[in-house]
């Protein structure tokens, strides 16, 4: 996956800003001169001309306001068109990922090569250990690979001692940790809805920004400021260290940007843990051999998809997401609920809550920041209506969540945890093979994203960065068993 700084994210950056600023300005009379303001005359381009440059700007803008642009191929509507479509519509699409053609390079199938590097040593261990003898030596003692035979297995690539052959992977299929993305006739990428989990890691990997889902952040603007309804926000506890000043900052800066009340999901997060531990303990006492536990929708959706024999073994327990939010409708049940966090997932699981009418993630919110000019250091400092204790602070981070549940099951019934840290295609078999012959570790914690959600595809900040910032929020929390003790 790329690493957060690329060249990528600020340009997909700068055009949800273009968006939310179309909006706010005149509400997209003139959003079709979003991609050459991106992309002005006499720019440097990146692809075969300015024009297709233009154009990918476009589909990303249209995905911005909130639709697919697979979708929408060929039916050749102007970016004012789907911002008037925006302004009517009632109802929000499907959240699903897709591929924009134009900007899909077609990369070459992934294979093993390779390179100049060759010794053509005489341990060959790159020969003695392909499992398809899919690899010779040429007249001149280098390595071959004959493509027909290989199986990209990676054996050896892992096996040369001088790192000679490399691995050319087609980074959105690499990333993939289900197989969802596969090429057409033409060789451009394809996403099964079926097999996709939405968990953003193809949407980060594609060095072109061919990937993208809808958005729902001019849905949520529009309730704010033409509709005049109380939207309340909630915030994931990945947000802190995701903008500048403090989580009262933030919590000012988003009720002048018109929210009626903002929410710490953290809460939700220590219902989850309360729920949770309980529900760890009953299953032990029926002497199941582990629990997972996560907050991640796009992990439950691998569960049922990807690894069913896992399936039971996922806790019933809800999100804090869905607490929360459960929560605010109970005593407020007039609010328009966002959720505001790190991650595409969060939309997919929102179709099936009740309770959420919206997902936003952390750089749409950025982005509605910049559009509305509001600096959310200099905001005045405002408190959550509720504060939350520090296991559900901590969930954003890995160990986080099973941490949290811990902390009360210890000394009502023996726990032992364990991480999986990142959804991959190898974490996947591992969780396989823990529901098919068991594992040592009772508690299993997954995190789809490695590092946990402060890593998510939604997120501003760097990760690590983040991570010292929500430990430190963390610390300033009290103790969810004590406060549970003294009720």
């Amino acid at each position: 996956m790329l690493p957060q700084k690329n060249n990528v994210a600020p340009i997909r950056n700068q055009i949800i800003i273009k968006v939310a600023q179309s909006f706010i300005k005149d509400r997209f009379k003139n959003a079709d001169a979003i991609p050459s303001e991106i992309m002005p005359d006499g720019s440097f381009f990146y692809h075969a001309s300015i024009d297709i440059d233009r154009e990918i700007i476009k589909n990303i803008a249209m995905a911005v306001m909130g639709f697919s642009p697979a979708d929408e191929e060929g039916k050749n509507k102007s970016l004012n068109e789907y911002g008037q479509e925006a302004l009517k519509r009632e109802k929000l699409l499907p959240s699903k990922l897709s591929v924009i053609n134009v900007a899909c390079q077609a990369c070459m199938k992934q294979q093993h090569v390779v390179t100049n590097y060759c010794r053509g040593c005489v341990a060959r261990p790159c020969q003695v250990n392909c499992p398809k003898g899919a690899i010779s030596f040429t007249p001149e003692n280098r390595a071959h690979i004959n493509p027909d035979l290989c199986i990209n297995c990676g054996i050896c690539f892992n096996s040369c001692p001088y790192n000679a052959i490399i691995k050319v992977p087609v980074p959105c299929e690499d990333s993939c940790p289900v197989g969802a993305i596969t090429k057409d006739e033409f060789g451009k990428e394809h996403i099964d809805a079926e097999k996709c989990i939405s968990c953003g890691k193809c949407l980060r990997s594609c060095p072109f920004g061919a990937i993208v889902e809808p958005y729902q952040m001019i849905d949520v603007l529009k309730a704010i400021k033409d509709e005049g309804k109380k939207v309340a926000a909630m915030l994931a506890p990945a947000v802190v260290g995701q903008f500048g000043g403090t989580i009262n900052n933030l919590i000012g800066a988003m009720k002048k940007l018109g929210f009626a009340d903002v929410f710490e999901v953290a809460v939700g997060a220590d219902i989850t843990t309360e729920k949770e531990a309980a529900e760890f303990i009953e299953r032990m006492e029926k002497g199941e051999k582990f629990m997972t536990t996560s907050c991640c929708p796009a992990y439950f959706r691998a569960a049922k998809t990807a690894i069913p024999e896992i399936a039971h073994y996922v806790s019933d327990t809800h999100t804090p997401m869905y607490y929360a939010a459960e929560q605010i409708k109970k005593e407020h049940p007039e609010y328009t609920t966002v959720f505001v966090g790190p991650c595409y997932a969060k939309r997919v699981e929102a179709e099936s809550d009740p309770f959420v009418d919206y997902v936003i993630t952390f750089e749409e919110l950025g982005a509605m920041f910049e559009a509305d000019e509001i600096d959310v250091a200099t905001s005045p400092a405002e408190e959550f209506s509720e504060i939350s204790c520090y296991q559900g602070r901590q969930f954003p981070v890995t160990g986080g969540v099973a941490g949290a549940v811990k902390s009360l099951v210890e000394g009502k019934a023996e726990i032992r945890p364990e991480m999986v840290d990142g959804l991959t295609k190898e974490s996947l078999k591992l969780l396989k093979r823990y529901a098919l012959k068991g594992c040592d570790n009772n508690m299993i914690e997954v995190m789809c994203c490695e590092g946990g959600c402060v890593a998510g595809p939604g997120c501003l900040a760097m990760p690590k960065k983040a991570a010292v910032a929500v430990g430190n929020y963390v610390k300033t929390g009290q103790d969810l068993k004590q406060k549970l003790e003294s009720k």
